[in-house]
């Protein structure tokens, strides 16, 4: 097996040298390089050309915000997690419109965070349901209205089903789920979330979460 390439972003050593034990661990995964600031990013994702970056968001001089908008325009951008201290961060909801393919708590498990970055290297991007609702929450804010209707003029462009799957999506289900909950398989799941992706312009399942969320289509009862 091809190992996960990995690169550490975070201005913090200690933090750094704590991520490093962790994965080095870890038999799938190598640790190709670290950084200690934003601005250091795109230089070592051109020279390693790492799968996953594990990104911190709060950096000196480059913020993860800011380093995840520049890795996710490459032709070749390697998937992004970001790292955050608390759960209703809204820089952290911000780099998942960015681009990010998800975010893990700098408190959480160890071995969920190598978790973590296999399945965002599998192309399953980690959206924990219960945090992603409140990071939502917390962006609401005072131009809610505004941002609804923008998001269902954009989500105009799908049919009934891709729409099904958007929401389902949205409500953090897996594909297998989606597949049960809807009665088709996996593969056609995937098909149309792949659609989805195309026909808005969006780089992963967290963007259409968000998506859906601004739309108003994840409303409590249906959750």
């Amino acid at each position: 097996m091809t190992p996960i390439r990995l690169l550490l972003v975070d201005d913090d050593p200690l933090v750094r040298a704590g991520l490093a034990l962790m994965m080095g661990g870890a038999e799938d995964i190598e640790i190709v390089g670290e950084a200690a600031d934003g601005a250091e990013v795109e230089e070592l994702v051109g020279r390693t050309r790492p799968d996953v970056v594990l990104m911190d968001i709060r950096m000196p001089s480059v913020d993860g915000l800011a380093a995840t908008r520049l890795l996710r325009a490459r032709a070749d951008a390697p998937q992004v997690v970001v790292l955050t201290t608390f759960h209703a961060d809204e820089q952290v909801l911000r780099a998942l419109r960015a681009g990010a393919a998800g975010f893990v708590l700098k408190d959480t498990a160890p071995a969920e965070i190598v978790d973590a970055v296999r399945r965002v290297a599998a192309g399953e991007p980690v959206l924990s349901p219960a945090v992603t609702r409140q990071l939502m929450r917390h962006a609401a804010g005072t131009a809610a209205d505004s941002r609804q209707s923008r998001a269902r003029e954009r989500l105009a462009a799908l049919n009934d089903r891709e729409r099904e799957v958007a929401v389902l999506v949205g409500r953090g289900l897996a594909n297998a789920q989606i597949a049960a909950e809807l009665f088709m398989s996996v593969a056609t799941v995937k098909t149309h979330v792949s659609r989805i992706l195309a026909k808005l312009g969006l780089n992963n399942r967290v963007q259409i979460a968000l998506l859906a969320y601004d739309a108003g289509l994840l409303d409590e009862e249906g959750r």
